[in-house]
């Protein structure tokens, strides 16, 4: 299973990469797909790429799905 996060570009640190965060959890980025994506852009993150930029909107609904999800999984043994 694939998944796809969406996390905040906070800086660029070369060309074509980028530095992004969620919840505090920070990551380096290729931008490549992603080339007019600005600082402060909500991104779609897939295995260190940078797939889509959201608007903020969309951004704040999938980010409160990941929070729906991670509360009622929380309680969840592994299996």
């Amino acid at each position: 299973m694939c998944l796809a996060v969406p996390m905040q570009l906070t800086e660029i640190v070369r060309e074509g990469y980028g530095r992004v965060d969620t919840g505090g959890i920070h990551s380096d980025v290729n931008l490549m797909m992603t080339p007019h994506a600005e600082v402060g852009d909500y991104l779609i993150i897939h295995a260190g790429f940078s797939i889509e930029v959201l608007n903020l909107d969309e951004a704040n609904i999938r980010l409160d799905l990941f929070r729906e999800i991670a509360a009622v999984t929380a309680d969840l043994e592994d299996i």
